[in-house]
């Protein structure tokens, strides 16, 4: 029986980890891809405080590591559901194994919609990103393509639009459908453009490099190569947070319905990082998170 067990190993979750053990709980964390979660994807973090730059990796590795000296226990399983037994949890795995918590943090994260396209999950960090704020320093003074027109996409674009010499706006539809405020801000700057009817259907490389991307005329057919040093995917995000839906409300978009406070509607239960409801999604307010539900459950199992 461990105190707290904690279903995903992000910077939320392994956060939430480091602040039960910095408070004498025993922890388990069930991870089912990798440590580090999305972050491992970026070549270079330059916007963690007190860290002039690291890679992606090398921040996943020092949470790891800083947890295993606290003293975690690891799990590389996948999480398939919560059973809430009153004093205790049963956390089950598509591995079969079964493990039992006073306190369980979910930490699930969420997964960015691709393109799928051939060859995309090897740019990932190497040509395609997904956060302006992340990797937009990156691309200076080049040209970007974002894929996208909802509000996400116009964010994305008006960060980048004020770093790159140009920024191409890829949207399937005949308009973008984000708030006409955003639209405004964004088509005012001069380095914009906008393509629309338009579907990305293939990646340019040179020696494994991004050199561009082909595009179809929904209308006409007709294809094109727009060439770019980068390409910013922001078609949306998707959680995974159903098989806990009996343990936690969910939005409509299927995030956990959960405030600053990271409670659920089950005593015990928390949530954490960016399978939640929120307006910023980012490293330090992963590890906030982290921080919040962990201490949320050290004070439940004080009480």
């Amino acid at each position: 029986m461990y105190d707290m067990i904690v279903a995903g190993g992000g910077p939320a979750g392994m956060t939430a980890a480091l602040y039960a053990l910095r408070n004498g709980k025993s922890v388990l964390v069930i991870e089912k891809y990798g440590f580090g979660g999305q972050i491992t994807h970026s070549p270079k973090v330059e916007n963690y405080p007190g860290t002039l730059q690291m890679s992606g990796n090398e921040f996943a590795d020092r949470m790891l590591e800083q947890i295993l000296a606290q003293g975690a226990e690891i799990e590389l399983e996948t999480v398939l559901s919560v059973k809430d037994e009153g004093d205790y949890k049963t956390v089950s795995t598509e591995e079969g194994s079964a493990f039992q918590g006073r306190t369980v943090v979910l930490a699930t994260g969420v997964r960015h919609r691709m393109l799928g396209l051939e060859g995309e999950e090897d740019l990932v960090g190497d040509g395609i990103s997904f956060c302006a704020v992340c990797d937009g320093d990156f691309y200076s003074g080049q040209t970007v393509c974002v894929a996208g027109g909802g509000n996400s996409a116009l964010q994305e674009a008006i960060l980048l639009a004020e770093k790159c010499s140009r920024v191409i706006i890829l949207q399937d539809l005949p308009a973008c459908t984000g708030e006409q405020r955003l639209q405004d801000v964004l088509f005012a700057r001069d380095n914009v453009e906008l393509k629309v009817n338009v579907t990305i259907t293939g990646l340019r490389t040179e020696n494994g490099t991004l050199r561009g991307v082909e595009i179809q005329d929904r209308n006409s057919g007709v294809r094109q190569d727009v060439a770019c040093d980068g390409l910013f995917v922001a078609i949306g995000l998707i959680p995974e947070n159903d098989a806990f839906a009996d343990l936690a409300d969910l939005t409509p978009q299927g995030y956990f319905d959960a405030d600053e406070r990271c409670l659920t509607k089950t005593p015990g239960v928390y949530v954490a990082g960016d399978c939640r409801s929120k307006a910023v999604r980012q490293i330090t307010t992963a590890a906030a998170d982290g921080a919040v539900a962990a201490l949320a459950a050290c004070r439940y199992l004080n009480s």
